[in-house]
């Protein structure tokens, strides 16, 4: 998973860009978790937890993307698409597919999670 963390000074926005798979994984931190240091910290404990045998699944439902993780995998997807789950897509409908939903394994998830929190903490 290939991914770049980027800052707009003049804005005091922070973004962040993945690869074309991953690309709703990118949307979703840079929209829904910013730079939240309290959510950040809070999905940090509830990987933990993950890991640990403690939870079996969370989520957590944003403006446009919700969050689910499991002991093994993250997957992240555009609200709109829990409503429409049942609708099967035509093939040629992959790429917006992959353009709203996406998924990862928990311990990457986690990494890239920790690299987001050091760079919001950066200024």
């Amino acid at each position: 998973m290939e991914y770049e963390f980027r800052r707009n000074r003049l804005e005091g926005t922070v973004f962040a860009e993945f690869s074309m798979e991953h690309v709703v994984l990118g949307r979703w931190f840079s929209e829904e978790l910013g730079s939240d240091a309290a959510l950040i910290k809070h999905i940090l404990a509830q990987v933990l937890l993950l890991q640990s045998g403690s939870l079996e699944h969370w989520r957590h439902v944003g403006g446009d993307l919700t969050i689910d993780l499991d002991r093994e995998q993250v997957r992240v997807f555009a609200n709109v698409m829990a409503q429409d789950e049942e609708l099967e897509l035509q093939e040629s409908m992959s790429l917006y597919n992959a353009e709203s939903e996406s998924f990862c394994g928990l311990e990457d998830f986690e990494q890239v999670l920790l690299s987001w929190q050091a760079f919001i903490e950066q200024d």
